[in-house]
């Protein structure tokens, strides 16, 4: 094993620069460029999955590594994976994280902040602030020097399946406000900012975990919806931006090809135009828009002739770097195309100080990860970011007798498996607050029979409460609620009587069933939201959210204050 003592750690950060490409072979060289992916979960050295990680690091000499969450690793348990990752390394690796909700959102243990539409829901780009450096101190800590957030796509697209709650919300000028400034609060708390998906897939209904989005419109449109989150965040010196796999065939006409393999998108657009000078990331190469159209090894070829200085989660190292040898001996990439990816890797690295410390510090882990400061901010923002919608029967705050039985009814989406059951903390939360409160839930499974049972029920009940998870997962394609499910809640709509609704999510169901009288929203499904909107529906916290994103027929900057 070679430590950081291979290269002059004192050297000034541009000299480390210099002096480790100068010392790299050819075969080095390219595998910086190759970051692939490993489950946090990967503990025990002897195991199949971390040989594969040490074979990677010492054989293939890739640049960094994708760390993935897992319900079974901690803090702790993350720092001495990527502690025994980075002794391996000759060159330290670049660790990056899939942060989007701080960074307990991939590991139990740490902070779990509320996303972009949730903070969004607040019209307080501190917040945004906030929630990033508290992050970027977790994360740092761990061991991780990027996180890939913000998304600065504007989702004006409310059938959007996969970036919907991830986005700040659907207008252009906010949502560069608010990624402009989560961007500062990561870089200032010594992380890697990303901002995603470059040129943008906000205005898609296809999740390109799954196919290839197209997002068929115009330079002019681009210049006014798409571009001005990207062009905000490079303004304020993002370090990093992810191209993602999504078709623009009227700025790239070559059909089918998505803009993180476009030369003319990637380079022409991004770099050139305007004037992005640091890390370009592809999106996962092995999500279905790339590997259901091309070659896995292609696509990793193309990535760099396009302008990508990584390729992240090829589907196979040893056959990405192979490829990319047969491309520079062949003059299809020049080693000059190499040594400007590799320069940039290398200053990143020395940016965030890999140059100087390798290995995070447990006391670190210890002293920042969820700490009381962060919890206390995480709650504060998802108190801000509570948004009433509608109340017409006058139901909130919810006054109850203690002797009244109360109905509360769980509607469960077809969404992607998820540690704990969606509603199940409303549930806890609000017997806590009256427990004389019957249960029922609405499965996807649940058949018309059985929700008629559900309609019958609801009539002998005054009160009837209703909780909502639409969820947002990747390789899911679908969201949103069953026929069942629609036609079950349209009947409870109509109850003759106080009628609460709490939506976890996708904001966007009013669209489809405009009648709900009640619709109070959190943009987020985890425990702290829906524990938050127990305590404001019994007027414990006052909703004072406003709306990100149009939903049914109420715009942008809307809300009820209770």
């Amino acid at each position: 094993m070679l430590g950081c003592g291979s290269f002059s750690a004192n050297a000034p950060p541009q000299d480390w620069v210099e002096q480790t490409l100068g010392q790299m072979t050819l075969e080095e060289k390219i595998g910086q460029l190759l970051f692939p992916g490993v489950s946090a979960a990967a503990a025990n050295q002897e195991g199949e999955v971390f040989q594969k990680v040490q074979e990677n690091i010492l054989k293939y000499h890739v640049g960094g590594y994708h760390i993935d969450g897992s319900s079974q690793a901690n803090p702790a348990s993350v720092a001495s994976l990527i502690t025994r990752m980075q002794q391996l390394a000759r060159v330290p690796l670049l660790i990056t994280g899939d942060f989007e909700g701080g960074v307990g959102y991939q590991f139990p243990g740490a902070t779990r902040f509320p996303r972009a539409m949730a903070i969004g829901a607040t019209g307080n780009p501190q917040y945004a602030y906030e929630a990033a450096d508290f992050t970027a101190q977790e994360a740092k800590a761990v061991g991780a020097s990027v996180n890939f957030y913000p998304v600065v796509d504007v989702n004006n697209n409310a059938l959007n399946p996969i970036i919907n709650i991830r986005s700040f919300g659907e207008d252009a000028k906010n949502v560069s406000e608010f990624g402009a400034a989560y961007v500062r609060g990561i870089q200032d708390g010594g992380l890697v900012a990303t901002a995603k998906h470059f040129p943008g897939h906000g205005d898609t209904s296809v999740d390109s975990h799954l196919q290839l989005p197209v997002l068929d419109v115009d330079r002019a449109r681009l210049d006014a919806v798409e571009l001005p989150p990207f062009v905000a965040t490079i303004n304020v010196g993002v370090k990093a931006v992810m191209v993602g796999h999504i078709s623009v065939p009227q700025i790239d006409r070559t059909p089918g090809l998505p803009a993180s393999l476009s030369p003319a998108i990637t380079t022409g657009l991004l770099r050139q135009e305007l004037g992005f000078r640091g890390l370009v990331f592809t999106d996962a190469l092995v999500m279905g828009a790339i590997v259901e159209n091309f070659g896995a090894e292609q696509a990793v070829v193309m990535a760099i002739q396009a302008g990508a200085d990584v390729a992240l989660i090829p589907s196979d190292v040893p056959k990405a770097l192979e490829a990319l040898q047969a491309a520079v001996s062949q003059g299809e990439i020049t080693e000059q195309r190499l040594d400007e990816s590799v320069r940039r890797l290398l200053a990143a690295k020395a940016d965030v100080g890999l140059n100087l410390r390798r290995t995070p510090d447990l006391d670190q882990v210890e002293r920042l990860v969820g700490s009381p400061a962060a919890r206390e901010k995480s709650q504060e923002i998802m108190e801000h970011a509570l948004t009433l919608v509608k109340d017409d029967n006058n139901s909130l705050p919810l006054n109850l007798p203690p002797d009244e039985e109360v109905l509360l009814v769980n509607f469960l989406d077809a969404g992607g498996a998820y540690a704990d059951t969606p509603g199940g903390a409303f549930r806890a939360e609000f017997l806590k607050h009256h427990d004389n409160t019957l249960l029922a839930d609405v499965r996807p499974s649940t058949t018309a029979s059985e929700a008629d049972v559900i309609r019958q029920l609801a009539l002998g009940y005054r009160t009837v409460v209703v909780s909502c998870s639409i969820r947002v997962a990747a390789y899911s394609g679908v969201i949103g609620l069953t026929d069942v499910q629609q036609d079950l809640l349209r009947s409870l709509a109509q109850h003759d009587g106080p009628f609460v609704f709490a939506l976890f999510g996708s904001p966007y169901l009013l669209n489809s069933i405009p009648e709900l009288p009640s619709y109070a929203l959190a943009f987020e499904f985890y425990q702290g939201a829906e524990e938050v909107m127990v305590c404001a529906i019994f007027g414990e916290v006052r909703f004072q959210g406003k709306l990100p994103t149009t939903v049914g027929s109420f715009p942008v900057g809307f809300g009820l204050e209770k």
